[in-house]
């Protein structure tokens, strides 16, 4: 029997979370702290709702990331002048930092992985994967 979609997908998945946990680990970050990282810093200025939406989280899992987050000063909640009941997410320097290094591990993982297929290829492979994900109707880039 042929491996399927499904097998290549985890293959894939397992080394993408092995490399990026062992090289975030060295600044005390879980790949779960990753994606909220990561959507702050596309989406400065967002809301808890926002991210929790955009992630498809709940909000308790939310929550504790946010609090994980800010207590290692990666990420600030600045009050809503508007709506004092409300909060903007903004990345601290450090979170900065964090949101740069981890698009560069992300780039090099992808440039490791797709270098054994022509440009060509990789552009087939972008093109037919772009279509699977709309297909389940997932808009969020990270």
């Amino acid at each position: 029997m042929v491996p399927g979609f499904a097998y290549f997908v985890s293959v894939l998945r397992k080394d993408f979370v092995t490399e990026c946990s062992r090289k975030l680990a060295q600044d005390h970050i879980t790949l779960s702290l990753l994606y909220p990282i990561l959507y702050i810093g596309k989406h400065p200025s967002c809301s808890p709702k926002e991210l929790t939406q955009a992630l498809n989280m709940d909000w308790g899992f939310t929550q504790r990331s946010l609090d994980k987050l800010a207590s290692e000063h990666l990420i600030s909640r600045q009050r809503d002048e508007k709506n004092r009941r409300c909060y903007h997410l903004e990345l601290t320097d450090e979170g900065c930092r964090l949101y740069h290094k981890s698009y560069d591990l992300i780039r090099a993982w992808n440039e490791q992985k797709l270098s054994v297929l022509t440009p060509d290829e990789q552009a087939q492979l972008t093109t037919l994967l772009e279509k699977i994900v709309q297909a389940e109707g997932e808009t969020s880039h990270v």
